[in-house]
């Protein structure tokens, strides 16, 4: 008996862009990831929880769990705006403005959204963006 293989799909450039086949993709990728962030951090929050219970009276081994802690809660935070990121993708692919550039209204392409799909500026966009960011830096 032969065993079926099912041909994975991805979206390209021949197809209508954000046609609804690329619309599902995206769906089910951004779902996926947000259910990824979300076990991992309840996996940390059961991990922490065990660690809370030690008390340790030498000052290194406390200056180092304040540190991880510190660690674990600004990664923490990073997760938590990936989900608000994620959650307003979801919400732009059911209103039909996921994949177009919010400063050109441009498509961003399908490459980029690949790679990144809660991009919300196309290449040349970003780059801007990130050229008067560094700017500001500067200053």
């Amino acid at each position: 008996m032969m065993k079926k293989t099912v041909k994975k799909y991805t979206p390209n450039i021949k197809e209508k862009y954000m046609c609804t086949k690329h619309k599902k993709f995206f769906t089910k990728k951004l779902i996926s990831w947000r259910k990824e962030i979300i076990k991992s951090n309840n996996n940390n929050v059961i991990l922490n929880s065990f660690n809370d219970n030690v008390a340790s009276a030498d000052i290194i081994d406390q200056a180092s769990s304040h540190t991880e802690k510190t660690v674990e809660m600004r990664a923490s935070n990073r997760r938590r705006k990936l989900i608000n990121k994620i959650d307003l993708a979801l919400k732009k692919l059911r209103n039909s403005t996921y994949g177009y550039c919010e400063d050109t209204g441009e498509p961003i392409g399908l490459k980029r959204l690949i790679a990144r799909p809660i991009a919300t500026l196309c290449i040349e966009a970003q780059e801007k963006h990130e050229k008067k960011e560094k700017i500001y830096m500067e200053n």
